[in-house]
């Protein structure tokens, strides 16, 4: 922030060296405004000392923007208590800068929500567009959604497209998605690109795969990550495998581990045994299991190297990788190591969910992971959310008539009816969000544990892969 502050404040017009002489005289016969412009004058000279002393002289006799800017003054060089004073003497003769730096102040600095709060509230009020922002995300902290909405509306109106882009969310965790689409697409004219990676997800969602790579392609102009992995994953479905490397690392770059995972997948289908190295290396090493697992299996395969494939099983087993603590089993059987073998296969970890998951789920899972990861609160697990969804359509195929498909389960599996509707609701709520609140990562635990069990009492297998030798990862 500029200590000398409303140099872009237009009201009063800048100050020339020529003037200096007349400003003198008469901010020295008690001129207010001619001593808030010497003040600027020096400020704009370096002479910091000279530029407070006259704003001093002018806020003494009422010049707001003169408070104003002793304020930025005493911010910049330390002296909090000033600043707070100055900045309230301003913000208290309407001044909407001063008032949004003055509760900025009170909550960063000070700790004083409740003072802050008030004075943002005046600050939006008269109009400033980043203290309604404040505000709203103030009233999403605790739980007013209804005056946190109305508060991002106004930001939103304003031009706020962050604003616009959490107003979508809060729209869709309500479940009503016209509203959600309407503030998405507001979010994306302000150029906002998580905006428009959610519109195509909500559009991958509804099955409208065309529109959603249409979105995908806006976000990923911006480099979204995101939009770069879900690019990737349709370039691959059309086996474009240079152009679903191309994006699969535009997302690994970006640190997104699904695109690290799977432009190394694309590199072995290319024959590029180096690149796929590097990324099931990067992938493995920022504690991706599934990328663990390939980089060992790359490392012995084309590389020869045992230990280094047994040292990133091990890994991947630790992580819970089962296929990995198999091929380790193995590794160390050979190695006469039996009974380190044995304890791997004695209680291996179950199997990964590796079956290919319907766009859409794939979409409304990534939806709810987004929307519960917004406001410091905690994200659900996408892949977990991802295997719930893809389970029940799994297991609920041969069924034609879903009207009955809990009792149907249940007589099938054994398992008990609660189990199976408590994993039922869980399901229901991610497809329609709105009509219930978002699961804890606890309860998606718990019900994954319940798909789990209905999977293997069904005897169904976790993994597939199509011909190629690709795994699906939506």
């Amino acid at each position: 922030m500029l200590w000398q502050g409303d140099a872009t404040r237009p009201a009063v017009p800048a100050p020339r060296v020529g003037d200096e002489a007349e400003l003198l005289m008469a901010a020295r016969k008690g001129d207010a405004q001619a001593a808030h412009r010497l003040g600027r004058l020096y400020a704009q000279r370096g002479d910091r000392g000279a530029a407070r002393h006259w704003w001093e002289c002018a806020a003494g006799s009422g010049n707001v923007d003169s408070a104003y800017n002793l304020g930025l003054w005493h911010e910049k060089h330390g002296t909090l208590d000033e600043a707070l004073g100055w900045y309230e003497r301003a913000a208290a003769a309407g001044d909407a800068e001063a008032a949004l730096n003055l509760a900025t102040l009170l909550q960063e600095q000070r700790g004083d929500p409740g003072r802050a709060r008030m004075w943002f509230e005046r600050a939006a009020r008269s109009g400033s567009r980043p203290a309604a922002r404040r505000l709203a995300l103030i009233c999403e902290d605790t739980g007013e959604l209804g005056a946190a909405r109305e508060w991002h509306r106004q930001a939103a109106a304003d031009g706020d497209a962050a604003s616009a882009h959490d107003l979508g969310f809060l729209a869709y965790s309500a479940g009503d998605d016209e509203e959600t689409v309407r503030w998405w697409e507001t979010a994306c004219r302000g150029g906002h690109a998580g905006a428009a990676y959610c519109l195509g997800l909500l559009l991958q969602a509804g099955r409208d795969p065309e529109g959603a790579e249409a979105y995908y392609r806006l976000a990923a102009k911006s480099e979204h990550p995101g939009a770069a992995a879900r690019l990737g994953a349709i370039a691959l479905a059309r086996r474009d495998l240079r152009t679903a490397r191309g994006w699969y690392e535009q997302a690994a770059y970006a640190g997104r581990l699904e695109g690290q995972r799977m432009a190394g997948f694309v590199c072995v289908e290319l024959g590029d045994a180096k690149g796929a190295s590097h990324w099931f290396g990067r992938g493995a090493a920022a504690g991706d299991p599934e990328s663990a697992f390939n980089f060992g299996l790359l490392l012995i395969a084309e590389f020869g190297d045992l230990k280094g494939g047994r040292h990133w099983f091990r890994q991947a087993a630790l992580a819970g990788h089962h296929r990995a603590a198999v091929e380790l089993a193995g590794l160390l059987s050979a190695a006469g190591r039996g009974a380190e073998a044995e304890e791997w296969l004695t209680d291996p970890p179950p199997p990964v969910w590796d079956r290919p998951a319907e766009p859409e789920l794939a979409a409304r899972a990534e939806l709810a992971a987004l929307a519960t990861d917004r406001r410091g609160g905690v994200a659900l697990d996408v892949g977990q959310l991802t295997e719930l969804l893809g389970t029940w359509d799994l297991v609920t195929r041969p069924l034609l008539d879903h009207g009955e498909v809990i009792p149907w389960l249940v007589a099938r599996s054994g398992l008990h009816t609660s189990a199976v509707e408590h994993l039922a609701s869980v399901r229901g709520t991610l497809l329609r969000p709105g009509s219930a609140p978002w699961p804890s990562p606890v309860e998606v635990e718990h019900v994954l544990a319940t798909a789990r069990e209905l999977r293997g009492r069904l005897g169904l297998s976790s993994a597939a892969r199509d011909g190629t030798g690709v795994p699906h990862h939506q």
